[in-house]
C-alpha cells in the first residue's frame, strides 16, 4: 500500500518552516493507529481480520494465565495431599502410641476413645479439604478445556489471516474487472463538464459518479481526487475527505488548487481531532501561500487554536 508521509509531502509542497512537523502520512490509511481514518475497502477488511487475530491473542495469553493458575493450584494440592500423608502418618503413630500407652498405663476406656475421636476428626477435616480442592480443580479444567485455543489452532489463524493479506495484495495489483459503464460511450473530458457542472449545483451524488469514472479511467487523476475529496469535505466527511486530498497532492504538488486543498486538510484534521497535524498545515499555506485567501483564513483558525 503506498503511503505518503507528511515530511516528504512538506518537501514538496511547504520546504519552508515544517521540516519538525509530525511524520505521520495526513495520518489517512494508517492501520497502525489506534482509530484509523480514510481507509480503502479493503484495507478495512485487513482491519477488522487484524481486529480478529488481536483479540484472539489476548484470549490465548488470558487462556495462558488460566493455566498457570491451574498449574499453581496442582502444586498447592499436592501440598495438600502432602501433608495430609504426613499427618495421616502422625495420626497412626499416635494412635500405635496411645494403644501402648492404654496397655502399659491401663487408661481409662473414656480417655482411650475421646482421644481416638480426637484423631478420627482430624482426618475427616484433612480428607473434607483435599475434596473440595478436588472439585475447585476439577471445574477450573472444564473451564479451560471449552475455551483453550491450542497453539495449532492458533497458528492456523495466523496462517488463514497471511494468507488472506496477500489473496488481498494480489487482487489489489491484478484489479478487478471493471464493470460496464453507460459512461464508457462518452468521452473523459465530457465527463469531466458533467462533474464540474453537478458540483456546482451541489448534486454531489451525481457528481461523485463521474468523478469516480474519472478516478477509473486515470483522467487528470490529481484533480479528479481534489473534488472527491471537496465533495467528501462538504458533505462533513472529514476522514474520507483527508485520503482524497492525500492522493491528489502525492500526484501532482504544483496544482493552483493547492492552497484550498492544504486549508481544507488542516481543517478536516482538525476537525477529526488530529490538532498537531492540523496546525502544521495551517503553517503550510501561510507559508507556501502568504497572499491567498487560504492563508487568510489559516490564520485566522491558527490563532484560534492558541
Amino acid at each position: 500500500m503506498n503511503r505518503i508521509y507528511l515530511a516528504a509531502l512538506f518537501a514538496a509542497i511547504v520546504p519552508l518552516t515544517l521540516t519538525s512537523a509530525e511524520p505521520s502520512a495526513f495520518g489517512a490509511g494508517n492501520l497502525e493507529t489506534s482509530q484509523p481514518y480514510g481507509l480503502t475497502s479493503s484495507e478495512k477488511v485487513i482491519l477488522q481480520n487484524k481486529n480478529k487475530l488481536n483479540k484472539v491473542v489476548v484470549k490465548s495469553n488470558n487462556q495462558a494465565n488460566e493455566v498457570d493458575s491451574l498449574r499453581e493450584r496442582i502444586d498447592g494440592l499436592q501440598t495438600i495431599i502432602e501433608g495430609l500423608s504426613r499427618k495421616s502418618q502422625t495420626n497412626k503413630l499416635n494412635l500405635k502410641n496411645l494403644e501402648k500407652k492404654n496397655t502399659d498405663e491401663l487408661i481409662s476406656s473414656n480417655e482411650y476413645e475421646k482421644r481416638l475421636s480426637e484423631i478420627s476428626q482430624a482426618n475427616t477435616l484433612e480428607i473434607k479439604d483435599m475434596k473440595l480442592a478436588v472439585v475447585e480443580l476439577t471445574a477450573l479444567l472444564n473451564i479451560v478445556n471449552s475455551a483453550y485455543v491450542t497453539r495449532d489452532e492458533f497458528n492456523t489463524l495466523v496462517g488463514d489471516f497471511n494468507k488472506f493479506k496477500q489473496l488481498v495484495s494480489k487482487e489489489l495489483k491484478k484489479g478487478l474487472k471493471p464493470k460496464k459503464s453507460k459512461l464508457d460511450k462518452t468521452s473523459n473530458a465530457e465527463v469531466a463538464k458533467l462533474a464540474k457542472k453537478n458540483f456546482d449545483k451541489k448534486y454531489y451524488t451525481k457528481s461523485i459518479e463521474y468523478y469516480t469514472h474519472l478516478i477509473k479511467n486515470n483522467y487528470k487523476p490529481a484533480r479528479s481526487h481534489y473534488m472527491m475529496g471537496e465533495i467528501k469535505y462538504r458533505r462533513k466527511n472529514y476522514a474520507d475527505a483527508i485520503a482524497y486530498f492525500k492522493k491528489s497532492a502525492s500526484l501532482y504538488s504544483k496544482a493552483t488548487y493547492m492552497p484550498e486543498l492544504m486549508l481544507h486538510t488542516a481543517i478536516s484534521m482538525d476537525k477529526t481531532g488530529d490538532k498537531i497535524n492540523a496546525k502544521s498545515f495551517y503553517k503550510g499555506v501561510v507559508a507556501k501561500y502568504p497572499s491567498s485567501k487560504a492563508a487568510k483564513t489559516a490564520k485566522s483558525n491558527l490563532s484560534k487554536m492558541k
